[in-house]
């Protein structure tokens, strides 16, 4: 096997495509959306979550400002929203008119969630790292809201059944069969084979 030596770079895909959700705290103000592929999982207890912005993106100073953001998931159906809200500036347009999206208010803030999402994750921002082209907001999760629709008969809510996609190096992808379920490659074979 033959391997190549490139300089250093951001080579972790797949990544979430994930739309964040903020709003400014004047009154009046309106909602804006961005798109961020740098999302992840930081702690499970307190749950806290991830996400790395520009800070000349126009959603920085709002979420810095106002503490807080939602995090809302994208599905098949919402990947051109994604991709347009990624590269058009809130400052010179409204994107949940322009998308033809509307603003959930949930119980846990007054940021809206985007209501087509099938989960929304409500975050209070509890520190900024400056870490060079991106800032990274570290936030603790207060609350999540859930599409009912995706409940299974046995009040379970069916994640794999909304169809999220995946970013990778510059491109979408729905995300693909089940190969297996956490665990799987030590769990013994109950069928005697």
């Amino acid at each position: 096997m033959k391997k190549q030596n490139w300089k250093a770079g951001n080579m972790l895909y797949p990544v979430p495509a994930v739309m964040v959700s903020c709003k400014a705290k004047e009154e009046n103000a309106k909602p804006n959306i961005i798109t961020v592929a740098w999302a992840g999982t930081v702690c499970s207890d307190p749950v806290m979550l991830s996400i790395s912005v520009r800070p000349e993106r126009h959603s920085h100073d709002i979420i810095e400002k106002s503490g807080e953001f939602v995090v809302n998931l994208v599905t098949e159906s919402l990947t051109k929203a994604c991709d347009w809200c990624g590269v058009r500036s809130g400052k010179n347009y409204d994107k949940f008119k322009e998308m033809k999206l509307h603003p959930f208010i949930s119980d846990f803030m007054e940021t809206p969630a985007i209501a087509e999402s099938p989960v929304n994750i409500y975050c209070k921002v509890k520190d900024v790292l400056k870490l060079g082209s991106h800032d990274m907001f570290l936030a603790e999760v207060t609350g999540v809201t859930v599409d009912e629709s995706y409940m299974d008969e046995n009040g379970r809510f069916d994640l794999s059944a909304t169809g999220l996609i995946a970013y990778s190096h510059g491109e979408y992808f729905t995300l693909g069969k089940k190969l297996g379920k956490f665990g799987y490659s030590v769990k013994k074979n109950t069928r005697g084979h």
